[in-house]
């Protein structure tokens, strides 16, 4: 089967949409908390061993930069800085209860406002959907399908 040669805008007008559905449910509810300084307490949410240094180089910024959204994270009470246990000249960056909390609530946001998207849709495309999405998340990554994909695929 041919690729219709719009399949990249689509795909580019969908993702815009998709961003703007996970931008308007943060916005909507008042989140102070800036889209940079949310995308920092998730990425060391998800990587806790995270320094200064490691944290730089996951947003492709210099340390100086990354230890001033640390500085900014930290005022406002979502972050703090501790020794490392394992190397004590080492700073490890903790997320705080309110962090934790916070980015909680993001997700649940954003969870409903995607389902809300989903729900206009018919049941048929949302299954296409997925199975797209799983094929385009394995050819990103370079995996191949597991068995549980190729399940959903026949469902």
């Amino acid at each position: 089967m041919d690729r219709p040669p719009n399949l990249a805008v689509a795909i580019e007008a969908a993702a815009e949409a998709f961003v703007g559905v996970l931008d308007s449910a943060t916005s909507r509810h008042q989140v102070t908390v800036p889209p940079t300084q949310l995308r920092v307490l998730a990425l060391i949410r998800d990587r806790p061993e995270t320094n200064v240094n490691g944290l730089a180089e996951l947003l492709d910024v210099v340390p100086s930069s990354a230890s001033r959204l640390c500085d900014r994270l930290e005022a406002t009470g979502l972050l703090r800085r501790t020794p490392d246990p394992r190397d004590r000249r080492e700073v490890r960056l903790v997320l705080t209860a309110a962090a934790v909390t916070l980015l909680g609530e993001v997700r649940e946001r954003r969870h409903r406002a995607v389902q809300a998207v989903l729900d206009r849709m018919p049941p048929r495309a949302q299954h296409e959907l997925l199975l797209a999405l799983l094929a385009f998340g394995q050819a990103a990554s370079g995996t191949s399908p597991s068995p549980a994909d190729t399940a959903a695929r026949t469902a």
